[in-house]
């Protein structure tokens, strides 16, 4: 009779990733999404967990395993939307050096009936200004359950829910970075999500070799119409100061397409980062060129994904009418 211990399932995995230069290599498409189902199953133990997650970080992940990181995360939601959505949009990275003006892009899109779902999380890097505290000064209530996302999104074209109310698991791995001190794929694989299937999506991220991994992600999964852009700070913003090349896949082909900066110079950060700019700006009574050229720059990329327009030309042209036609009543500043 063996005294040896049996291998633990989740072990096959750590070692694909952790044989050394010469043994490792990545996982597989269907690896990937039988390590998340494990993960997901509450199937690993923490060393296990950390292991992993700390090998997937230094080799950096593959398109193929990001692809069955996000089917296996699919299929652990519990909930299953009965309302179309027109626009899925990831909020994960915080923003730092600037105010999350891409919130008004979605209100601007919201309000011109374009039903924009946003999903996120807070609080994991110190330092940062995150999405759903801004939405708080604003006085925009986020969702609490996917049911009720899909309420809000009847109501008033926008919704914002937490991972936490989406996948619990996922969210308690995102907020392992400070653990940690590092980011892990996780937070790649949550910008793929896209829990409310909606017929587009819009990502960004801040290294830009991810742009093309995310969007041959997206191909694998068979996403119809995404795109991808090294966002301002990590966020899905276009920083109209810098040329932004937004890589996406458009009816199932691969497309890359550079909107040039709409400045000849940059301009400088904010000393210090008030959310109730945004309320002031959106209501008129307050401006900034920088800010402005943000929003309807981010808002102009959206468009043209959608559809809404034929060229950027069009696309800036119908974001800057709508920005000038927006209702200013909507937000009461908190």
């Amino acid at each position: 009779m063996s005294l040896t211990e049996p291998e633990h399932p989740f072990a096959e995995f750590i070692k694909i990733l952790g044989k050394g230069k010469k043994g490792s290599r990545p996982l597989t498409q269907d690896e990937a999404y039988r390590a998340m189902k494990m993960i997901l199953a509450d199937q690993v133990q923490p060393i296990q967990l950390g292991a992993f997650l700390m090998l997937m970080r230094v080799k950096e992940e593959t398109c193929e395993e990001l692809a069955g990181f996000v089917s296996a995360a699919k299929e652990s939601f519990p909930h299953s939307p009965s309302i179309p959505v027109d626009l899925d949009w990831s909020s994960y990275a915080g923003k730092r050096r600037h105010l999350p003006w891409f919130l008004l892009s979605t209100f601007l899109l919201a309000e011109n009936g374009i039903k924009v779902f946003m999903h996120g999380a807070g609080g994991h890097t110190q330092g940062r200004l995150y999405t759903e505290k801004v939405l708080e000064t604003l006085g925009v209530p986020a969702a609490h359950s996917m049911a009720e996302a899909e309420q809000q999104l009847s109501t008033s074209n926008f919704s914002y829910l937490s991972l936490q109310h989406i996948c619990p698991m996922l969210y308690d791995m995102v907020n392992l970075r400070p653990v940690m001190g590092l980011r892990s794929p996780v937070h790649t694989l949550v910008r793929l999500l896209n829990p409310m299937q909606a017929s587009h999506s819009i990502q960004g991220i801040f290294h830009p070799s991810y742009r093309q991994v995310h969007q041959k992600a997206a191909l694998l999964l068979g996403e119809r119409n995404m795109a991808v852009l090294k966002g301002e700070g990590g966020e899905t913003e276009r920083n109209p100061d810098v040329d932004c090349l937004v890589q996406s896949v458009g009816n199932g082909e691969l497309i890359d397409e550079l909107w040039p900066a709409l400045f000849a110079r940059r301009h400088m950060k904010a000393d210090q980062l008030d959310p109730q700019q945004l309320a002031s700006l959106w209501q008129g009574q307050w401006e900034d060129e920088f800010a402005e050229a943000t929003v309807i720059g981010t808002t102009a990329v959206a468009l043209k994904l959608l559809g809404r327009a034929d060229n950027q030309t069009a696309a800036h042209g119908l974001a800057g009418d709508l920005w000038l036609n927006r209702n200013r009543a909507r937000l009461s500043g908190g």
